[in-house]
């Protein structure tokens, strides 16, 4: 069989923060309400797209690499990650703000999760008015100061934040997981 361009049937994933823009603005075919995401390509266990048409429909990307290997994912790729797609590509719609997140390192999360870590990469499509980005802290934070700001709803005075501006690429360098925090991922 020869590969041909793939289209995935993205899963549609609720999330309280969720809104309408996924359809409006992307066209997003769903029924139910406060649809945050919309996972376009995933490996992500039990959550699995699949390809949408054509000779290979219903394949999931791990179906793929079985039986394309490098040809499919290249071949860098396939000798790094094998047959465990590294990748998840999805839309975000979030109509109210998203919760601070602290994102494993890739050893930390192989060995507390059996995953992979959590770089980020985003691409702003649309913004509101007035809409920020928290991309890290603006001093070193270890797991008890940390806590300390938690508890003390101050954790925001010590986030950098940056105003989004339509059609600027943010690439997240796990700012938010450095290692004095990694130990409480």
């Amino acid at each position: 069989m020869k590969l041909y361009p793939l289209q995935f049937t993205p899963l549609y994933k609720y999330r309280i923060w969720g809104g309408e823009k996924l359809k409006t603005e992307l066209n997003k075919q769903y029924t139910e309400e406060n649809i945050g995401e919309s996972w376009e390509i995933s490996d992500v266990s039990g959550d699995e797209t699949v390809v949408a048409e054509g000779a290979l429909k219903g394949k999931t990307l791990r179906d793929l690499i079985k039986e394309f290997k490098g040809d499919f994912v290249g071949q860098t790729v396939y000798e790094k990650f094998g047959e465990d797609f590294p990748l998840l590509i999805k839309f975000i719609d979030a109509k109210t703000p998203l919760s601070i997140q602290v994102h494993p390192s890739n050893e930390v999360a192989k060995k507390r999760h059996n995953s992979f870590g959590k770089n980020e990469m985003w691409f702003v499509m649309q913004a509101d008015e007035g809409a920020e980005l928290i991309v890290g802290f603006d001093q070193k934070i270890n797991k008890d100061s940390y806590t300390e700001h938690i508890h003390n709803n101050t954790i925001l005075d010590v986030c950098i934040m940056r105003k989004f501006q339509r059609e600027i690429l943010f690439t997240f360098l796990q700012v938010v997981c450095m290692p004095l925090v990694q130990e409480f991922c």
